[in-house]
């Protein structure tokens, strides 16, 4: 209790809260010398891997019309991992909860203004043609 009221006085309301003092403060009278937090056993990411983007980009591509949580069930790995892969590495973004390309190619671009001329032109000569889509 001595330890933690002089870490009060020495750091306000900065200070480290009264459990952890307690719990540092055992470790220490138990032998430990350093303030460096003990090595972890970390799982390696598995899911941003160039196999796993592989993976998904092919799975993405064969059917544009899927889920992210589809595609991260066909790949075994979280809808987060997949939603990172989609985004930072694919480069897509959310469109009415599907993933399209941020860019258009060229001709991607031409098609897709080819048939908004084709549409507008087809809502000008049919006046029902607006209400049956």
């Amino acid at each position: 209790m001595e330890t933690y009221q002089l870490l009060l006085q020495a750091y306000g309301e900065d200070a480290m809260g009264r459990t952890q003092v307690f719990d540092w403060f055992r470790l220490f009278k138990e032998g430990r010398t350093s303030v460096e937090s003990d090595s972890r056993s970390e799982r390696p990411s598995t899911s941003s891997k160039e196999e796993m983007i592989a993976r998904v980009r092919t799975i993405f591509r064969s059917n544009r019309r899927l889920t992210v949580r589809e595609i991260a069930d066909d790949c075994g790995i979280s809808v987060g991992s997949c939603d990172s892969i989609l985004t930072d590495y694919l480069y897509m973004k959310r469109v009415c909860a599907k993933f399209v390309p941020r860019l258009l190619k060229n001709d991607q671009r031409g098609q897709s203004q080819t048939i908004a001329r084709d549409l507008l032109e087809r809502s000008c000569e049919e006046v029902q043609f607006l209400r049956t889509l």
